[in-house]
């Protein structure tokens, strides 16, 4: 089957499905999943856009309420994992996954699922260390520190998928494995983001979280996006025994939705053609999480997971044949995930704007199905009986368990020593906030929509890659001398495409006289959303 991948989308959901209309007018190509590797923005009002971690200056409606309102339909299925720019307190209705829109679903925190028998799994957020072994303990409204770790990864979300042992076909993450650049056309990378350079050869960017689950999984294809540039590489895995047979993984990160901009991707994916066209459950993953539900944590406190080093009766959560059959028995061995989408809160009107829309804490009836009907917890329930329950004990009581928390007395150390997001290097293509920042003021939002495209794209959005046999990555591909060909994907504008990109890094990095202007930059990587300046570039 073919699956359209696409990097960041930013809430530009018509952009992204007019691509895919004008790709099956040039080429007759039209895929049957269109897969989404984070910043995808399901901002459905005002009250959302509080809730998405940008400068307010960024903080535009888009398209995506259109598609949550019924107004519009996507015209594929659609999947995503979260990113670093999100409306966090849509996203966190649905820990476990759900439906965001009809025909738009969410992998959860962590997830797997199955589409015509091919197995997808997925990540949501980004690495921080600091955040990495706290529970999931944040709910809207948002402070200045819970806007941004709500979307930091756990590590229960790593340990839960460290537990399949099933082979997985295609995994996401927004942020890319650490070491995955040592596998691909290092050099070109270097050369199209050469502010990247002290990260790689410190080997300090992207997710060690990740790279840990690109290691234990080995999945066939992973995704991701985040650092807004396309690269390709091929990481053939070690075996551990001389019986198992060896691994390799086909990494592709991709770009920001923008004109000229490489951030769609069609693959040719091998399936089960007896299988059916609906998305599916993944049954050993339903396993996995009745087996870990004991392990939920939605407060600050910092805890490893399970592991054998003496101060575990129990470290191996992987799960049985007869655990998996025991779920193909209550669903009457009918994976197919149930349609239920509801509508959680009102969707924006452009004639009726409500500025002073405040977001709140919602159960959405998805999750409390999913979880009735698999015996798991609800985070967002648990999370409201624990604000309950600690407003009951007072404030002081709530202080003196924080210092308790800090001092980390009974902690272990942490398996990740180094915080890092991917992106503590400047990149003028993206936005940062600052960790210490603090001064964002969350009351503010646009409520106006970006103008409307014409449906037209054939001058803009003219970089679409379709490789039907596979991505045909091979070893040598993959080499600092010869992969120029796969980061083309066949085409011959390389050089064309550059340039925009190079002529833009001048553009923000100094001015007119030659003087640098990073200086001048309050907040780091504020270009993100400048997508007028950039096409006037490009």
């Amino acid at each position: 089957m073919k699956v359209a991948v696409a990097g960041c989308c930013h809430g530009a959901l018509d952009k992204m499905y007019e691509t895919l209309e004008l790709l099956q007018r040039r080429h007759n190509v039209w895929p049957d999943l269109l897969l989404c590797c984070g910043d995808f923005q399901a901002v459905r009002n005002e009250a959302d856009l509080r809730c998405m971690a940008v400068p307010a200056k960024y903080r535009h409606m888009q398209t995506f309420y259109r598609y949550y309102s019924g107004e519009k339909k996507a015209p594929v299925l659609t999947v995503f994992i979260g990113g670093n720019h999100e409306a966090s307190n849509h996203l966190q209705e649905l820990p476990y996954g759900g439906w965001v829109a009809p025909n738009i679903y969410y992998l959860g925190y962590a997830g797997v699922v199955r589409f015509r028998g091919v197995r997808i799994g997925g990540i949501s957020g980004i690495f921080k260390s600091h955040d990495y072994r706290k529970g999931h303990f944040e709910c809207p409204p948002y402070n200045q520190q819970t806007i941004r770790s709500a979307y930091h990864v756990r590590n229960i979300e790593v340990f839960k998928l460290k537990q399949l042992r099933r082979p997985i076909d295609i995994f996401m993450s927004h942020d890319w494995p650490r070491s995955i650049y040592h596998y691909g056309n290092k050099k070109q990378l270097l050369k199209m983001k050469s502010f990247f350079r002290q990260e790689v050869e410190s080997n300090t960017l992207g997710s060690p979280a990740a790279s840990e689950l690109l290691q234990h999984l080995k999945p066939t294809y992973w995704f991701s996006a985040h650092l807004h540039v396309k690269f390709a590489a091929f990481m053939q895995h070690e075996t551990n025994s001389k019986e198992e047979l060896p691994k390799a993984t086909k990494f592709l990160a991709l770009d920001k939705c923008l004109p000229h901009r490489d951030f769609l991707q069609i693959i040719d994916v091998e399936h089960d053609p007896n299988a059916g066209d609906s998305l599916e459950y993944d049954a050993e993953w339903i396993a996995i999480l009745k087996a870990t539900n004991s392990l939920v944590n939605v407060t600050q406190n910092s805890w490893n997971m399970p592991e054998n080093n003496g101060l575990h009766a129990k470290w191996d959560y992987s799960v049985t044949e007869e655990a998996i059959k025991e779920v193909l028995e209550e669903l009457n061995h009918d994976l197919k995930i149930p349609c239920n989408f509801t509508l959680t809160a009102a969707c924006y009107d452009p004639s009726k704007p409500q500025k002073n829309m405040e977001p709140v804490h919602t159960i959405n009836p998805q999750t409390t199905e999913f979880c009735a009907q698999f015996g798991l917890t609800d985070i967002n329930d648990r999370i409201q009986q624990a604000k309950e329950e600690s407003s009951g004990r007072g404030e002081c009581e709530e202080e003196e368990e924080e210092e308790m928390d800090s001092t980390g007395s009974a902690e272990e150390p942490s398996e990740y020593n180094t915080d890092n997001s991917g992106l503590s290097s400047f990149n003028p293509d993206e936005i940062m906030l600052d960790e210490e920042g603090g001064d964002e003021d969350l009351s503010t939002c646009s409520v106006d929509p970006s103008p409307d495209h014409p449906p037209e794209f054939s001058t803009s959005f003219s970089d679409i890659r379709v490789m039907p046999d596979s991505m045909a990555v091979s070893s040598d591909d993959a080499t600092d001398s010869n992969n120029e060909e796969l980061e083309r994907s066949g085409g011959s504008r390389q050089g064309e495409e550059r340039s925009p990109t190079e002529r833009a890094l001048k553009r923000i990095g100094a001015d007119e006289n030659g003087n640098s202007g990073v200086k001048k930059i309050k907040r780091r990587n504020q270009a993100i959303y400048a997508a007028e300046d950039e096409d006037k570039t490009d």
